[in-house]
């Protein structure tokens, strides 16, 4: 699996890749725009296409008071349409998702889906807008110490419940965004 070097402080932009073995979807495009800021990272999902298909935890608008009053942690996310970041680290890794709603879930893992508990980094949406066939969904996480490769991916469920997973790399024949080929960008 070929990793690819960034310079993360400065910001960059990246594309998440359909997986193959997945029905057809009504994103076209994922777009990951990052930026790291000292010890968080600020991360912006824009996803392209047709994003009145798609099932999403709250009714996609601009961030507000009341809209940010339904934040806060939860679990199994990743069941219906979230939005992911993977981090490697030297004890193991970390999984964060994201969902519309502003709820988020951390979790940390020894090693390859070993010994899930929650995670002591959090996150706080910061932006939440849907504007014609684009939506813009932005968080900022908390870096757990010796964080270095990042995964980036996500799961987008349809209104008839089929879901399509995206990921920078898809390195085994079905979605597995824990696979640890399927980090790949370093983080200085």
């Amino acid at each position: 699996m070929t990793r690819v070097k960034v310079a993360v402080s400065r910001g960059m932009a990246v594309t998440l890749i359909h997986h193959p073995s997945t029905p057809g979807s009504p994103a076209e495009r994922i777009d990951v725009d990052l930026r790291r800021e000292g010890t968080r990272l600020r991360l912006t999902y824009c996803l392209g296409g047709e994003t009145a298909r798609i099932r999403w935890s709250r009714q996609v608008g601009p961030v507000t008071l009341e809209s940010l009053s339904s934040a806060g942690r939860k679990d199994e996310l990743w069941k219906h349409t979230c939005f992911e970041l993977f981090i490697s680290t030297d004890d193991g890794y970390r999984e964060f998702n994201f969902a519309t709603s502003g709820q988020w879930a951390s979790y940390s893992f020894s090693g390859y889906r070993q010994e899930m508990m929650p995670a002591k980094e959090e996150a706080w949406l910061v932006c939440l807008e849907g504007r014609g066939s684009y939506l813009d969904l932005g968080f900022v996480v908390d870096l757990p110490p010796s964080a270095d490769r990042i995964g980036l991916s996500a799961v987008i469920e349809d209104v008839d419940g089929e879901k399509t997973y995206w990921a920078l790399a898809h390195p085994s024949d079905k979605p597995d965004f824990h696979h640890p080929d399927s980090f790949v960008l370093d983080l200085p």
